[in-house]
């Protein structure tokens, strides 16, 4: 398809780096159309581990064109190391460019944020404490610097000093911090714009005439539909919008020119930070995914809170972003666990039996999950490439999870390496 957006099904930590990396290699230009340097992506490419943060997936593939799109928040400094180290290692990010229109992450939102987590205490969201919520509030606020002031220092200095006034007041009156001098903050912040200049361009056009050409054109989420701040475990979400249609606004395309939606979910569900989990483990299964997946965050290090497949947020997620077909990642990770639970309704704490996500908080906060059992597999699967190969309880898996979404599963990922998957399958 020309134009498909890939996105993340659950709570993010899917696995969508490694499948934007298989379909980055098919595709012409790659779009980051979301969120900041909270989120990472790993690709483990001919024993090389790659983690990037805010760079498309599709730079370690020459001739490439790679967006950052007017959707995301981009911390200069951040950047400007991506960029180096990638070149370091001798990728060249020719293709890179960055748009005009994305806002920028300034010193006082990193500040902010951590402040505002300390300051909630046991109350705090669980955020990446590297200013993404502070600089989204600046742009919804009309504040917000971008990335085209690079290019006029003196536009630069005036904003600057206008958001430290109020800036410095809020670090010192409401955190107890020292305030910032402007003239620091200018320096460090000019200091990148020589280095980031060359990729600053109207992004949005050239997504739309690659479209014309006939191009195609993959959009890149980050994190995953249950932390969309619309639509995800609201106030414990990220603060933008990481489903499909959100691919639109923040890659500056018409929802006409999407042809589909890749939803990619694990064959089980992690979560990072706070929030409701219904089918959270604390058990041996638990450790198992735990050690199994690696699961330890690739931007923070922080261990993932691991549970079993829930198929009601997964329907919702279906539901919200019109996912036409799935990608199944980390089916491997169950292998050596006797018996397998999938979530397939809520129960309330009046009894109440729910199918679908209820969209009062209050009560998922206090829903308990309603599980299906299943016979697990001790097959090692890392080997397998045809749908066939896998031992029959580990494709009853995979037929349950296709028949409850009515949604067609195309990739099945067995293992880290890029190439351990299986597809195309009609599961």
């Amino acid at each position: 398809m020309p134009a498909t957006v890939i996105v993340g099904a659950q709570w993010g930590d899917e696995g969508k780096g490694k499948v934007v990396d298989l379909l980055a290699e098919r595709s012409d230009v790659v779009v980051r159309y979301q969120g900041g340097n909270n989120a990472g992506h790993t690709i483990v490419r001919d024993g090389e581990t790659f983690k990037l943060h805010i760079i498309p997936s599709g730079i370690l593939y020459p001739g490439k064109l790679c967006v950052i799109g007017n959707g995301t928040v981009v911390d200069p400094g951040v950047l400007c190391g991506e960029i180096d180290a990638l070149e370091e290692r001798g990728i060249s990010v020719d293709g890179l460019r960055l748009s005009s229109a994305a806002h920028l992450i300034m010193p006082y939102h990193v500040l902010l944020d951590g402040a505002s987590e300390m300051r909630l205490g046991r109350f705090s969201i669980g955020t990446t404490r590297r200013g993404i919520g502070p600089c989204y509030q600046d742009k919804a606020a009309r504040v917000g610097i971008r990335a085209q002031d690079l290019l006029d220092p003196g536009i630069l200095v005036r904003k600057l000093e206008i958001a430290l006034e109020q800036k410095n007041e809020w670090l010192q009156k409401l955190y107890d911090m020292r305030p910032l001098d402007p003239k620091a903050v200018a320096d460090e912040v000019l200091g990148h714009a020589e280095r980031l200049r060359p990729f600053i361009a109207d992004t949005s056009l050239l997504v739309n005439r690659a479209l014309d050409a006939g191009k195609r054109v993959l959009f890149e989420g980050a994190q995953g539909t249950m932390l969309d701040v619309d639509h995800g475990t609201y106030p414990f979400v990220t603060s933008s919008n990481p489903v499909a249609g959100a691919a639109c606004t923040g890659a500056g395309v018409g929802p006409t020119r999407i042809d589909g939606v890749l939803g990619v979910a694990k064959a089980y569900v992690t979560r990072v930070g706070e929030g409701p989990f219904p089918t959270e483990l604390d058990d041996e299964a638990g450790r198992h995914m735990l050690e199994h997946g690696h699961e330890y965050g690739t931007t923070t290090g922080r261990q993932r809170r691991c549970g079993w497949l829930d198929l009601v947020a997964l329907r919702y997620a279906v539901r919200i972003s019109g996912i036409t077909e799935i990608a199944l990642t980390k089916l491997d990770v169950l292998s050596g666990l006797d018996t397998l639970k999938v979530c397939v309704a809520y129960e309330t704490r009046d009894e109440e039996r729910l199918g679908e996500l209820p969209d009062n908080q209050t009560t998922f906060h206090s829903c308990r999950p309603v599980y299906d059992e299943m016979d697990g597999w001790s097959a090692d699967i890392s080997n397998c490439t045809q749908i066939d190969d896998l031992p029959p309880r580990a494709r009853a898996y995979v037929e349950r999870i296709a028949d409850a979404l009515q949604v067609r599963i195309t990739l099945i990922g067995t293992g880290q390496g890029r190439h351990q998957v299986i597809e195309p399958t009609e599961a």
